[in-house]
């Protein structure tokens, strides 16, 4: 086991050749320590770009060869939010201090294109470069001398990361920890019960979660085949809507949970923002042409291989029946964050929406149709751990209406608090757009499920 030393250096992949390792360091005060960053996606990045801007300790680790690696398994899919929502202002200011340029705000990017124009030049940026460890897993956290049952000198005690670089185990300490980690890396499964099946794990090389690239390299895996599409938010409709674009002879089946068909509509016209609600206004057409067979209130318990292809058993308004075959499944149901790495901190989670708790009130479907939440910052995202912050997705635990600009602003109110601006940090002001259907009052429970999307739930 190795220590990790705050020197000069990056571990390659997109943003440029190795230097020098972290490594070898000697305990420092926790004053001196940096605050580790886990994860190098949007809000990761955003992160560091606020403690950059004012020359403070850090570093960013991410398990993937490229910042936004995530992304980029669904860097084909164009996002319903311009680029105005999907750009951190002070990332930004960084960048236009190196001569960057801004896209064209009113555009609306491709997941590739908000890696490529954005991330990876945020990445490259001097106060940034020489912080970032890519192909670097975390795979514990703990504080420093102590088990998650001590209590004596917790808070002066410095967290202490292992991490996984290169087949080499190595081990730093930082003086506060923000996991921006999210959650694309755990899908949820097909099953009503929310639980991975043996049948659905035998049956893995026929189900693909997220949006596969239809009219790319997978072009050929759907063409000609029955396809049904596992699902009721924007991701489901991005797949059915490439899907459709194919040939005649895909059949389409959109399996969901909600009530109606209509519930997945969203605002359409009425929603602030345009790509959002054209998805829905093109979805309604697809099917009014009867081009979707649909199957709605449909809680799915059992797949089966047939020698016809696979079979889908469930429920329907309480009578159990078994669709007709198919030859491919895209499951669009969903993630849920993983904290197993994170079993020696004290967190706060909830209990149903696996989010930050004080946060769960402002953003469970159960409670919320829609959800453009109010703004939170440092204080509603504190961990009894102190100093350490859950953002992000992984922030929203397993609700679905999450946007980059929400991120955006947590992270500049934990920089904030972390480096002593607390009046700063209270500050919170957030501009989202309106959905059109947004509602605070309580829903039922199918028209509660995943009913506005999320800015990455495009994935």
């Amino acid at each position: 086991m190795k220590n990790i030393e705050l020197k000069q250096v990056t571990s390659g992949g997109c943003c440029g050749p190795a230097t020098k390792n972290y490594l070898d360091v000697a305990s420092t005060l926790n004053k001196e320590l940096p605050i580790a960053i886990i994860g190098a996606g949007p809000v990761g990045l955003a992160a560091a770009a606020h403690l950059a801007n004012i020359g403070e300790r850090f570093i960013l680790i991410e398990s993937g060869d490229s910042v936004g690696s995530n992304i980029l398994n669904w860097g084909h899919v164009r996002l319903f939010s311009p680029w105005q929502y999907n750009i951190d202002k002070i990332a930004k200011k960084v960048l236009e201090d190196h001569a960057w340029k801004a896209p064209v705000l009113d555009d609306l990017p491709l997941g590739s294109e908000l890696v490529n124009d954005y991330l990876i030049p945020l990445a490259n940026l001097p106060e940034i470069k020489p912080f970032l460890l890519l192909n670097t897993k975390v795979d514990f956290i703990s504080k420093k001398g102590l088990d998650k049952m001590k209590s004596a000198n917790r808070e002066k005690s410095s967290f202490v990361l292992y991490l996984e670089q290169n087949g080499v185990s190595k081990r730093m300490e930082a003086r506060a920890v923000i996991d921006a980690t999210g959650t694309w890396s755990h899908p949820n499964p097909i099953n009503a019960d929310n639980v991975w099946t043996k049948e659905e794990k035998e049956l893995k090389q026929h189900i693909y979660y997220g949006i596969p690239d239809i009219k790319g390299e997978q072009k050929g895996k759907y063409k000609g085949k029955r396809v049904a599409v596992v699902g009721g938010g924007h991701s489901a409709i991005n797949t059915i809507l490439e899907l459709s674009q194919l040939d005649d002879d895909v059949e389409i089946s959109w399996i969901m949970r909600k009530k109606t068909v209509e519930d997945a509509y969203g605002g359409e016209d009425k929603d602030a923002l345009e790509a959002r609600g054209e998805l829905g206004s093109r979805i309604h057409q697809l099917v009014d042409a009867g081009q979707v067979k649909i199957y709605t209130s449909f809680f799915i318990h059992q797949l089966n291989k047939t020698k016809d292809g696979i079979a889908i058993t469930g429920e329907s308004e309480g009578v159990e029946q078994t669709l007709s075959t198919f030859d491919e499944i895209i499951a669009n149901t969903g993630s849920r964050p993983d904290f197993s790495f994170e079993r020696e901190i004290r967190l706060n989670i909830d209990t149903a929406t696996e989010s930050v708790e004080a946060l769960a009130p402002l953003i469970d479907p159960n409670l919320h149709s829609c959800g453009t939440v109010r703004p939170h910052g440092e204080e509603i995202l504190r961990q009894p751990e102190k100093d350490f912050y859950i953002v992000g997705m992984k922030s929203y635990g397993r609700a679905p209406t999450f946007l980059m600009a929400t991120g955006y602003e947590q992270v500049r109110s934990i920089v904030a608090h972390l480096t002593g601006d607390f009046e700063s940090a209270k500050k919170v002001e957030l501009d989202l757009p309106e959905t059109g259907v947004c509602s605070v009052s309580l829903v039922t429970q199918n028209s509660a499920q995943s009913c506005c999307g999320t800015e990455v739930s495009n994935c």
